[in-house]
């Protein structure tokens, strides 16, 4: 593509770079410049302007976004493709999931020609009905064509959306003396909501191993949630003992995300079972949103990938928690 300033004489067919207020109206960048434009450009006195012209085997900004925008979709069911404009094209999720990405192939897209981007939410990022997962800009008003096909090969079918495969899940609460009751409920509800699931049942029972055990194999919800009156404080605590007790299995006590640290997850005869820490009472994103969103939607979680949440898993400073900074010297 060529780009620069030439005699209005010379303009027809190019793309105006910049737009130009004119007595009667406006041309808007990017417009084609026909004979009628070059006509009311010299009546206004303009001599010359700033323009576009594609070179052979160019393709236009909004032709190559679509280009591009097609080969990375590749059919991808949850989401689907918004109409180009001004070189732009986005890929919008149908419903609630989580979105699965190979960020090398992105990589390698965005690679071949500064003009032609790629950007998308992070791996894993649960996202919502009319959510954005991904844009494709082409920055100049053409690209070429060539490069777009090498960007499109480079990234195709490199973003999916993972979407629920669990209808429900039973939230089990155990009770203490003077202990937070069902506070918490209703944000453990809206978690499941933004999942498109239901909360098939809210169970409450003594904080005791037998108990919860019982609880636990009676459970009616495709997932099991337990939310403990006191915090679960080691991999032999009430809950995770209950669980196996249950004749089930811990895969992981403890995840390096701050808030969600006492977190654990485990399975029950083939039903994933997550123990909720305390501070999920709370609707602030969470540590065990992250594990939720991604068992919700039938994606394996491990004790390595929940040890690999640790880079970016800062997810907020607690007030009450003195920082360094907030600390008086001694003395």
């Amino acid at each position: 593509m060529k780009f620069g300033t030439v005699p209005v004489a010379e303009a027809a067919g190019a793309m105006l770079a910049h737009s130009l207020k004119l007595p009667g109206g406006r041309l808007k960048k990017g417009h084609v410049l026909g004979a009628a434009d070059l006509g009311k450009l010299a009546e206004a006195g303009i001599a010359e302007v700033t323009v576009a012209r594609p070179d052979p085997g160019d393709l236009s900004e909004n032709d190559a976004a679509e280009m591009l925008a097609g080969a990375i979709h590749d059919g991808a069911e949850g989401l689907h493709l918004s109409a180009p404009f001004t070189g732009r094209v986005n890929l919008v999720a149908d419903g609630p999931g989580v979105v699965l990405l190979e960020a090398e192939r992105i990589n390698a897209a965005n690679a071949v020609d500064p003009m032609i981007t790629v950007a998308t939410v992070p791996p894993y990022r649960q996202i919502h009905a009319g959510g954005m997962v991904a844009t494709v800009k082409i920055i100049s008003y053409a690209v070429a064509e060539r490069a777009v096909a090498e960007a499109a090969e480079a990234a195709r079918g490199a973003i999916r959306l993972a979407v629920p495969a669990f209808a429900d899940a039973t939230l089990i609460l155990t009770d203490i003396p003077g202990g937070p009751g069902e506070k918490g409920v209703e944000a453990i509800e809206a978690r499941l909501a933004g999942l498109g699931m239901a909360l098939a049942e809210t169970v409450s029972v003594a904080h005791d191993e037998d108990a919860l055990a019982e609880a636990l194999t009676a459970a009616k919800g495709g997932i099991v949630l337990v939310l403990t009156g006191s915090a679960t404080s080691d991999a032999e605590d009430t809950a995770p003992a209950a669980l196996r007790l249950a004749g089930g299995r811990v895969e992981r006590f403890g995840m390096p995300v701050d808030p969600g640290n006492l977190l654990f997850l485990g399975d029950l005869k083939g039903k994933p079972v997550i123990g909720l820490p305390n501070s999920a009472r709370s609707p602030v994103l969470h540590g065990a949103d992250w594990v939720l969103s991604r068992v919700a939607c039938g994606i394996a979680v491990t004790s390595a990938d929940i040890a690999a949440m640790g880079v970016g898993g800062l997810l907020k400073e607690i007030p009450t928690r003195p920082q360094p900074r907030q600390r008086k010297p001694a003395g």
